[in-house]
């Protein structure tokens, strides 16, 4: 019989919960404040608008809950080279995230550098989110049920390289906060996927047989 939820399932059930919490956030509050184009306006920009409260509270709940699926991934991947630099590198990633909500993008009688910090850590878990998952990826390869996890990290990473190398040399006028979304759902959809599998891993596991 299979395992049922216990403690063990905590990281994988916030892995699950996190990228929802933000998705439907964005898409709830970017839709209800009038003038805000979320095709248009970058994700940042939200932030100073009278539901920016909403959009800070969702980046750092995901950031914390980040945090505790890395300790989820540390704890069940047979690690191969590359992983602990893997590990480190998805840890910063949940770091930053909440950087980048307690730090908005600059506007007009804010601290300069808070846009500072808020576009450098932008860009910068945009770089770190793939080498982190492409990174992880030979750890993966090692466990026969996570093959095919492995083949979509290497997609995922892959895709948000490019993605990212895109937002950097490429235009998107008229439509960079659409292209801001791709990037950030990328990312959330990898953690959603990669969470609902190990929880399905964890409640696969047939308990240890208890020795007198």
């Amino acid at each position: 019989m299979p395992k049922s939820l216990n403690v063990n399932s905590v990281p994988a059930i916030v892995g699950i919960v996190g990228p929802v919490i933000v998705i439907v956030g964005d898409l709830i509050a970017s839709l209800s404040v009038p003038g805000y184009s979320p095709i248009r306006d970058s994700v940042s920009s939200f932030a100073w608008t009278s539901l920016g409260w909403l959009q800070t509270i969702c980046f750092l709940a995901m950031g914390l809950l980040w945090e505790i699926f890395t300790a989820g991934l540390y704890f069940t991947i047979r690690r191969a080279r590359g992983f602990h630099l893997g590990i480190v590198l998805f840890a910063l990633c949940g770091f930053v995230l909440m950087l980048i909500a307690a730090f908005h993008m600059g506007h007009t009688g804010a601290p300069r550098i808070d846009g500072t910090i808020h576009t450098i850590s932008s860009y910068g878990l945009g770089l770190l989110f793939p080498i982190a998952i492409l990174s992880l990826a030979p750890s993966l390869k090692n466990k026969p049920d996570w093959e095919n996890i492995f083949i979509y990290t290497i997609i995922a990473g892959v895709l948000a390289i490019a993605l990212i190398l895109g937002a950097l040399f490429a235009e998107q006028r008229g439509w960079f906060g659409l292209y801001e979304r791709i990037i950030i759902f990328n990312a959330l959809v990898w953690v959603e996927v990669v969470a609902i599998h190990l929880l399905r891993t964890r409640m696969r596991q047939e308990p240890k047989p208890q020795h007198s």
